[in-house]
């Protein structure tokens, strides 16, 4: 359903290690906004709530909500460190086009 790449497994493994409080996985979901219609959020969470899915990928727990599913069969997230900043990136081959900052889409 959702792929990292070691790049991001590694930046999801740190921000796990380093958490001032207890996470377990990393919730990702994708919301109403932005500048094309859907946004993609993610945030470490301590536990899946009742309707996430949990998928694991290199060892780290994603917990996906019932709606977001259908925006996020075989996304790649990748985390990229550039001059510009640094941050995740989603290769998401269901977004009919996206905003120029790739944090939104629709």
């Amino acid at each position: 359903m959702i792929n990292l790449t070691v790049s991001a497994e590694n930046a999801v493994k740190s921000a796990i290690s380093t958490a001032a409080q207890p996470a377990s996985g990393l919730r990702i979901m994708v919301e109403g906004g932005g500048c094309a219609g859907f946004k993609y959020t993610m945030g470490l969470a301590d536990a899946p709530k009742p309707d996430d899915t949990v998928i694991e990928r290199g060892g780290i727990k994603l917990f996906i909500d019932y709606n977001s599913h259908e925006h996020l069969t075989g996304t790649t997230i990748d985390f990229v460190v550039a001059l510009e900043g640094s941050g995740f990136t989603f290769d998401n081959p269901n977004a009919k086009s996206s905003c120029s900052c790739g944090k939104s889409f629709s």
